[in-house]
């Protein structure tokens, strides 16, 4: 992709007219990493974060943000997710890996949807635990994988942390 798709011929931001795109099956996966001490990081595995339960917090704040990205991000499409899903995974001593997986059945793709599930995760994680933990920090949020559409399949060749 060589062009901006969001700008007209002036120059001026516009949303992307998609009308007349067909609908397909769209998916996408992004990841990011939240780094903490290892202190912070069995609180939040032993369910000892005065808080409550982070990880199911910042569950259901990642699906949440995936259904609103387009209120969020300004030139993004409202669509109807078929189906969001967060999961994290622990990474090294003090690390976690959140990993959102999108899916819709539409004119565009859902990679902001679930980059935007990640980010807003990892910030949950953040706000929860930011009383134990003021380092924590919030790293390598990127698209995974993504497929259908125009433009095909892409996947990474390596995940967070490499």
């Amino acid at each position: 992709m060589n062009e901006f798709t969001h700008l007209d011929q002036e120059g001026r931001v516009r949303m992307v007219d998609v009308t007349d795109k067909p609908a397909t099956d769209r998916r996408a996966v992004a990841e990011g990493l939240v780094h903490m001490t290892a202190e912070t990081r069995n609180k939040i595995y032993d369910q000892t974060v005065k808080k409550g339960n982070v990880l199911e917090t910042a569950r259901i704040a990642g699906v949440m943000a995936a259904k609103s990205t387009a209120s969020l991000i300004p030139m993004c499409h409202p669509l109807s997710i078929t189906y969001a899903s967060v999961d994290f995974y622990p990474e090294g001593m003090s690390s976690i890996r959140i990993r959102s997986e999108v899916r819709v059945k539409g004119e565009t793709g859902v990679e902001m949807e679930a980059m935007t599930a990640v980010s807003v995760s990892a910030l949950t994680i953040y706000d929860m635990c930011k009383s134990h933990d003021r380092t924590m920090t919030l790293t390598d949020i990127r698209l995974v994988e993504k497929s259908g559409g125009k433009s095909g399949h892409f996947k990474r060749d390596s995940v967070c942390g490499d």
